[in-house]
């Protein structure tokens, strides 16, 4: 049974806190979890503007608090994130993610992330066979 408390994380784990432009992510699980999933609590600033295309990862995204909306590149199709609301990325969907206030969302990666990722260019990470290479 993996127990951990998110209060904890951020304060004695540096490793498991992950902050890019104008995002925070607290890594309660990882891949050396063995879950066969990562799960993480992100924070995005309001007024933040974001571009992902997870290429070589799943993504599920629960929001728990804040106001913003999606749009899918592929359609241009916005919808609105509220408490609530959860979206999936299915087909490695690019993306814009924004945040009129600020956005704390639960979410799920898999294969899971390790924790050392950093987005690329493109708005992904890397295949988790290329992260070290």
């Amino acid at each position: 049974m993996i127990v951990r408390d998110f209060n904890e994380i951020t304060k004695t784990e540096p490793t498991r806190v992950v902050s890019d432009a104008q995002w925070t992510s607290v890594r309660m699980l990882l891949a050396d979890d063995k879950m066969g999933f990562s799960f993480h609590i992100t924070f995005l600033e309001a007024g933040s503007e974001h571009t992902f295309e997870y290429k070589n990862h799943f993504e599920s995204v629960y929001c728990m608090q804040g106001k913003g909306s999606i749009t899918d590149l592929a359609t241009g199709e916005t919808h609105e994130i509220k408490p609530g609301v959860m979206y999936a990325l299915d087909q490695h969907d690019r993306h814009i993610l924004r945040a009129e206030e600020e956005l704390v969302m639960a979410c799920c990666f898999n294969p899971p992330v390790t924790g050392k990722e950093v987005h690329q260019a493109d708005g992904s990470y890397a295949a988790p066979d290329l992260e070290d290479a």
